[in-house]
């Protein structure tokens, strides 16, 4: 049974998700916010007092005229430990507990090296910046990581990973986390992104779809602006739908058929190459594009026609208020959403694309890691977390 005590500080979380917009607010004012007597009100105050979730400000002015005592969250209480790993490069940060980036480092991190040798890069990286940023592992709130595959929520463990060779079933929260001592939360790189373009540039959207185009083809869903993972974390899987124009292509999952077999930036570097122009991949084809060379101009329109034959039909399915693309393919820019454009407003339904924005990302190679660090934050700071952690002190 909970003792007084502990029953007036389960609610501390709620509390400090009222505080979670920055702005500092009396006493009086969170007493007429919650409804809460100012004796409970107190306690819970104590209780995020002492972890450090809120510091005490005198920014507020009292009706007598005098400086009144105020409450505002405390973003620099902890810091996040943020990821996003692609096949072929990774981006790493440090960030506050508002998501906003303390440090940050991109490096050539090939994922088809195996689970072992990227995570322990990882590691060795992310305590290197903490030394950089003058922060202490103990301060870690918690680590998020995106993986360029299909992702097991419950576990974060990867499943049957296309372009990641020896990853399926490997335990990427358990081995992160005893050796950095910190919660690992692990998702789908296109989620994560998903998350970190509606948490920093697209808030007012309701329902977003977020399209990666790198070397493979992923989608995010954010549906009642919380992301919609599917009952395993296998939702927005968009990049093996079978293509009409593909039917003869076999992808690199072992399917025939399928749209980053025809549309993704290492289809796209191979169809150049055969075509006698010089392209590794799909960095190299946004930089064709961007020297005007015909082929690569040409070969990225119907790229963006091929995913928006695809996105037509969730566009009437789903019915989002935003498409985003994002990922190596989306710094084309235009010439990509061209070809996008052009087929989605022609196929989808008239009330689906009325107010229907399609643009592309605002936070480019950063998506990744904002919403690593979104998912982090919002998973350490949510109510039920903090009640748990007020309660164990």
């Amino acid at each position: 049974m909970l003792s007084e005590a502990s029953g007036s500080i389960a609610g501390a979380g709620a509390l400090l998700s009222i505080l979670r917009d920055g702005r500092a607010r009396t006493r009086a004012e969170l007493v007429q916010l919650t409804g809460l007597a100012r004796s409970t009100l107190a306690q819970r105050l104590d209780a995020l007092l002492s972890q450090q979730w809120i510091v005490p400000t005198e920014e507020a002015v009292s009706s007598g005229g005098r400086p009144a005592v105020a409450f505002t969250f405390n973003r620099s209480a902890r810091v996040v430990l943020a990821a996003d790993l692609g096949a072929t490069h990774a981006r790493v940060a440090v960030t506050d507990l508002a998501t906003e980036v303390l440090a940050e480092r991109a490096a050539e991190v090939p994922i088809d090296r195996g689970p072992e040798a990227t995570l322990t890069w990882l590691q060795h990286t992310f305590e290197e910046m903490l030394a950089e940023t003058g922060h202490s592992p103990r301060e870690v709130c918690g680590i998020g990581v995106g993986l360029p595959g299909p992702v097991e929520h419950s576990s974060g463990r990867p499943v049957n990973p296309p372009i990641m060779p020896g990853w399926d079933g490997f335990p990427v929260p358990e081995w992160l986390g005893e050796r950095l001592g910190a919660p690992v939360l692990a998702d789908n790189d296109v989620n994560i992104m998903a998350l970190g373009e509606h948490w920093a540039a697209r808030p007012e959207a309701d329902h977003l779809i977020f399209v990666k185009v790198g070397t493979g083809i992923g989608c995010g869903i954010i549906s009642d602006r919380r992301l919609h993972r599917g009952a395993q974390g296998a939702a927005g899987d968009i990049g093996h739908i079978r293509v009409a124009s593909a039917l003869d292509t076999v992808c690199r999952c072992g399917n025939v058929g399928c749209l980053e077999a025809v549309a993704g930036g290492a289809a796209m570097a191979a169809r150049l190459r055969a075509a006698g122009v010089e392209a590794a991949g799909s960095r190299d084809v946004v930089r064709l594009v961007r020297a005007g060379n015909t082929q690569a101009v040409q070969l990225i329109r119907q790229t963006g026609r091929e995913l928006g034959d695809v996105l037509a039909s969730i566009v009437n399915f789903f019915n989002p208020s935003v498409i985003v693309v994002g990922g190596d393919i989306a710094e084309a820019g235009e010439q990509v959403l061209a070809g996008l454009r052009e087929v989605i407003y022609s196929r989808s339904l008239p009330l689906a694309t009325q107010h229907l924005t399609i643009t592309s990302s605002e936070l480019g190679d950063r998506a990744g890691v904002i919403g690593a660090a979104v998912m982090v934050v919002d998973h350490v700071l949510s109510p039920d977390t903090v009640d748990q952690a007020v309660t164990r002190a």
